[in-house]
């Protein structure tokens, strides 16, 4: 269901309305009787919602030490390439 802003074209009154994008509801004034215009609008792509989002994005200064000391120790077996592997003949 999408939110869509409906025009009076005669008193500029507005009207929030939701309904599914396959719909296009005649949509009345009440006031008036007058029929309403759909306003197109950017829109806003998409909303943060919850707190926290950026979690990933402010690491704590512990999980940082731990990823730099993990990324420097060396890896328990040869990256293929190096002869070994037993598919690289050296």
């Amino acid at each position: 269901m999408a939110t869509y802003i409906y025009r009076d074209p005669v008193t500029g009154d507005t009207k929030e309305v939701v309904h599914g994008m396959t719909e296009s509801p005649e949509i009345v004034n009440e006031a008036t009787g007058n029929r309403m215009e759909r306003v197109i609008t950017g829109g806003a792509g998409f909303v943060f919602k919850g707190d926290g989002f950026y979690i990933t994005e402010n690491r704590s200064s512990s999980y940082k030490a731990a990823e730099k000391a993990e990324s420097s120790s060396p890896s328990a077996a040869p990256a293929c390439g190096a002869g070994g592997c037993g598919a690289c003949a050296a």
